[in-house]
């Protein structure tokens, strides 16, 4: 479960006031571009504070917990791998918990990157680094994976391989996700519910 009550931050041109409930196990934030999607993710991920409000994931305020212990994996737009590491590398940066290995091997057969994990990342294909870098957020068992705009910089033929991996993550990982996009027929493959974003406000 996930909720957000009057979580407020300042930005450029509004303030953010954002309040919603999900306990659905994909859910959208569907808005157009500078809407403050973006923030929300950062806020929920730890990497921004909120001026005021509660941000609760299953059942535990988060506020004032930080950012490695919110137990959030977080899938940024822009790029988040570390380019002078193998991807096997990536993926286990971090991980100090050797019992989560089994989970780990799941997410690699999940996702289908056994193939590339002695592969520089400089190597990889635009499709090879979203799994990645999903791989890189999952392998810690998150209670809720984030991602911001996962087709963002994707050829038209790779989405719909992308969002089959998404939909594999969702369904046989069951891990909750929050899915960031401009586009609803994107997040309608999908999402079960959307909440739809205007000017840092809750429309929908």
């Amino acid at each position: 479960m996930l909720a957000l009550d009057h979580v407020r931050l300042p930005l450029a041109h509004f303030e953010l006031d954002v309040t919603f409930e999900t306990k659905a196990r994909a859910t959208g934030i569907f808005g157009p571009s500078g809407s403050g999607k973006t923030t929300i993710l950062e806020l929920i991920a730890g990497v921004r504070e909120p001026r005021s409000g509660r941000i609760v994931i299953d059942d535990v305020v988060v506020n004032d917990i930080p950012a490695r212990k919110r137990a959030v994996g977080y899938v940024p737009q822009g790029e988040s791998l570390f380019p002078h590491m193998t991807v096997e590398r990536n993926i286990r940066f971090g991980v100090r918990d050797h019992q989560a290995e089994t989970f780990i091997q799941r997410v690699v057969q999940v996702l289908e990157i056994a193939p590339l994990m002695q592969r520089g990342v400089g190597a990889l294909s635009g499709g090879e680094t979203k799994r990645v870098a999903l791989a890189r957020a999952l392998v810690t068992s998150p209670r809720l994976l984030l991602l911001d705009e996962p087709l963002a910089g994707l050829d038209r033929p790779l989405h719909a391989r992308v969002i089959e991996f998404l939909i594999r993550v969702r369904d046989e990982l069951s891990v909750p996700m929050l899915y960031v996009s401009h586009d609803p027929a994107e997040l309608q493959r999908v999402v079960s519910e959307t909440v739809v974003i205007e000017r840092g406000s809750v429309v929908h």
